[in-house]
This record gives structure tokens, C-alpha cells and sequence, in this order.
């Protein structure tokens, strides 16, 4: 079974955010991260059990709605924890010490620690999570480097969110302070980074970019999750017949499979998606589908479903310019 269909195989969008989270390949490569890398399921023994008690998860979901969907939850990284806190809670390895730990000094807050578990060999880690979408800029012509990766709304970059990571974050719980709290050490502390990069494509999701790096930074894994970005007047011009889905926030980590009955609205929200991309002020990701002839793996669908061809960013036509000016 790939990554993919320890993902796909799921019909609840929140179980399957989470096989998201725990299967998804890393954004950052194991051996140029910089730190170790979280494994959640680091054998094939304990990949199996995951999924049986994923696959037990899908048929009841109730206790995961119950920690995820809280109005609380409006950010998709807070979703991103919630949903790892019930793995790390209720799942068949780890044991979760503690969660969102904030570490402090009589004068300022230093940090907050995300997670503190011990594994099934008796290993005591510090989990650190990041789930991260950016954007690259640049025209492919020489070596990128983390810099050219930039958040949708230009709040964010890939190399000053990795150099926070890895020069505060993973540092607090070795501090003497952590220490006093209760939570004395060592422990391991790993990069936990999933998410997925989109690069400028005229092609729709073609699985190549024509301004995909040459030479990508080295940090990167190099199976990372792809997409595309296009401007609003690119996308309004090469849309064809092709029919699209907006997704919200918390709709951006795993694929979705929509019914036979949702696909035959994808006509509609094609067309009320061009006349908002017609004013376009801020990105938005969207998903492409086509039909799939629903098999086994489709078993509780009736008839045919719909299944994401590829994932993108639409921008406003300005942008651009103002993510190379961001990127510096």
C-alpha cells in the first residue's frame, strides 16, 4: 500500500486529515532537515496497526469530532494539533505526556512546546508540528533556496519558518526552566513539517512546472506534495471545461472524494468560482476534479465519484510582484 492509499482509503474527512498527517511525506528531507524528523509510524508493524486503528476510527469517528470540530478551532494549525493530540492520545503506540506546554520566565513567555510522548521502544520525544503551504517564486533558472517559498498571504516564508523551528523551538525543552515544570529530560526533540509546495504551472496540474526549480534546496525532500499556482487572469484563460472546487482552511490537507450527487454540483461552483476570481483580492486554493468509475475502494459510493486531479493556488493578478519583492 502507498502513502496515497493509507490516505484515500478513508471516507471520514477528518480521519482522513489525520492519515494525512501521519502518512503524507515530509517537506523537509531526513538527512538536510537539520534535526531529526518525527517517524509516527517507524516500523511496518506499527504502520499496519496505525491503519487497523484508523480503519476502526473511520467506522466511529464521534471521539475524534468531539476533539476536532469545537468552534475554538477556526486555525489549521490548531485543527493540525488537535488532530495529532488524538492520535498521540488514543492511538496504538505512543503515549502523550503532555500538549502545548508554555515555558516561562519571570520577565516573558519563551516559547510553548508542542508536543512531550514516549514512544513503544521507551524513547521520550518533543514533537514540534508545522504544517506549511507555500508558494514558489522564481523562474527556475539557478539554485532556489528556502527563501523562494512563500506564504499565500505573504505573512510567512519557508526559510524563516524553518530557522525558528530549528534555532527556538526544538530548543525548549532542553532549557533549565523546562526542566522545573516537571517535564525533566533529555528528550529528543523532531521536526514534525508536512504540507505541501506549488509551483507556477501553465499546465494545470500536470505533475510538472515549468518554473519548478532546477536545483531545489537541498532541505527538501525530494517526494514533497506538489501543486500548482496561477494567476487569476492565467487561470480565467487556460480553465477550459475544467471544473473546480475552492476549499476552505481546514479543507486544505487530505484529497477529498466527492459523491456522483456532490460532482454534479462542480459545474456550478465552477461558474460562481470565475466571478469571484473575477475580483480576486486575497489567494485561494482550489481543487480540480474529474470522474472516477467507483471500485472497491469506492465500495460505499453508488455509482460514480469524483476524485481530485491536482491541487492550486489562485492569485490575484498583482501578486507576483509582490511575493518576489516578499522573497527577497
Amino acid at each position: 500500500m502507498t502513502a496515497a492509499d493509507a490516505i484515500t482509503s478513508f471516507h471520514d474527512p477528518a480521519v482522513r486529515d489525520l492519515a494525512w498527517l501521519l502518512f503524507s511525506p515530509d517537506l523537509l528531507s531526513a538527512s538536510r532537515a537539520g534535526a531529526p524528523l518525527a517517524c509516527p509510524a517507524a516500523t511496518e508493524k506499527e504502520r499496519e496497526t496505525t491503519l487497523v486503528w484508523l480503519t476502526a476510527l473511520d467506522r466511529d469517528p464521534a471521539a475524534l469530532h468531539a476533539q476536532v470540530h469545537k468552534p475554538s478551532l477556526t486555525r489549521l494549525g490548531f485543527y493540525a494539533e488537535a488532530l495529532l493530540e488524538h492520535f498521540l492520545t488514543h492511538g496504538p503506540h505512543a503515549r502523550l505526556i503532555a500538549a502545548n506546554i508554555p515555558l516561562r520566565t519571570a520577565e516573558r513567555t519563551l516559547g510553548e512546546v508542542d508536543f512531550l510522548l514516549e514512544n513503544v521502544r521507551g524513547e521520550r520525544l518533543h514533537w514540534e508540528l508545522a504544517v506549511k503551504f507555500y508558494l514558489h517564486i522564481g523562474e527556475g533558472d539557478g539554485a532556489a533556496t528556502l527563501a523562494h517559498y512563500v506564504g499565500p498571504n505573504l505573512q510567512d516564508r519557508f526559510d524563516l519558518k524553518h530557522a525558528r523551528l530549528l534555532n527556538h523551538q526544538l530548543g525548549l525543552s532542553a532549557h533549565d526552566e523546562f526542566a522545573s515544570l516537571g517535564f525533566e529530560g533529555p528528550w529528543r526533540a523532531e521536526l514534525f513539517v508536512k504540507g505541501r509546495l506549488f509551483y507556477r504551472d501553465d499546465s494545470l496540474g500536470s505533475g510538472l512546472s515549468r518554473n519548478l526549480a532546477l536545483n531545489p534546496p537541498p532541505e527538501l525532500a525530494v517526494d514533497h506534495l506538489r501543486g500548482w499556482w496561477k494567476t487569476a487572469s492565467e487561470w480565467q484563460d487556460s480553465k477550459a471545461d475544467g471544473v473546480f472546487a475552492s476549499l476552505p482552511r481546514l479543507g486544505w490537507m487530505a484529497e477529498r472524494t466527492l459523491s456522483a450527487q456532490e460532482g454534479e454540483a462542480l459545474a456550478a461552483q465552477t461558474a460562481v468560482l470565475s466571478e469571484r476570481v473575477a475580483t480576486l483580492t486575497s489567494p485561494i486554493m482550489v481543487a480540480r476534479y474529474e470522474r472516477y468509475e467507483g471500485g472497491e475502494r469506492d465500495a460505499c459510493a453508488t455509482g460514480d465519484v469524483w476524485r481530485e486531479h491536482s491541487r492550486g493556488f489562485i492569485v490575484p493578478d498583482e501578486w507576483p510582484e509582490r511575493a518576489a519583492d516578499f522573497a527577497g
